[in-house]
């Protein structure tokens, strides 16, 4: 199973994440495009992916997806499985956290994708997200954050990981 992985980083903190995903599900397994350098329809040619997005200040898209939030529309994603994986600050913007993973979960849904690796909402304090599932207890994708629980990074991509292969899978 091939995997593509495409991200947006600014301050180097998804590229992380990223890499360390990549890095858990096999290096030949994953993929990793930078969505500044790479196009999204490198998307044609895989079955999975998974995307890496941060929220920026209030509720805010990164500006790498910001760029090419367009182009999302264009994809053909229908029999595509996608998980997600999001960057944001429970404490300093907890009334959007995550947000920008809520919004591209729902234009990758419109685009017929089948979304995966949604994560419980246990362990994290904040105010308010539009990542959440409709009954309030998942995000949809898995939410770290790097600003107030980096120490909790490096377990919670292992045990995504091994949800989302299993995921792929089914």
């Amino acid at each position: 199973m091939k995997i593509a992985l495409f991200y947006g980083s600014t301050t180097g903190n998804t590229e992380d994440v990223a890499e360390q995903i990549q890095r858990t599900l096999g290096l030949e397994r994953v993929d990793l495009y930078d969505i500044a350098d790479e196009p999204l329809s490198h998307a044609s040619g895989y079955e999975h992916l998974i995307m890496g997005i941060p929220t920026w200040d209030y509720g805010e898209i990164q500006s790498e997806w910001e760029d090419i939030w367009d182009e999302l529309d264009h994809l053909e994603l229908s029999g595509k499985t996608v998980a997600l994986f999001g960057l944001g600050d429970q404490i300093g913007y907890g009334e959007w956290f995550l947000d920008a993973m809520g919004l591209l979960h729902d234009k990758l849904v419109e685009r017929g994708a089948k979304l995966v690796g949604y994560w419980p909402v246990e362990g994290y304090t904040f105010e308010a997200s539009k990542a959440l599932t409709e009954d309030g207890t998942h995000f949809v994708g898995l939410a770290v954050d790097e600003d107030g629980q980096h120490e909790l990074t490096e377990e919670r991509v292992q045990r995504w990981c091994q949800q989302v292969l299993a995921e792929f899978e089914s």
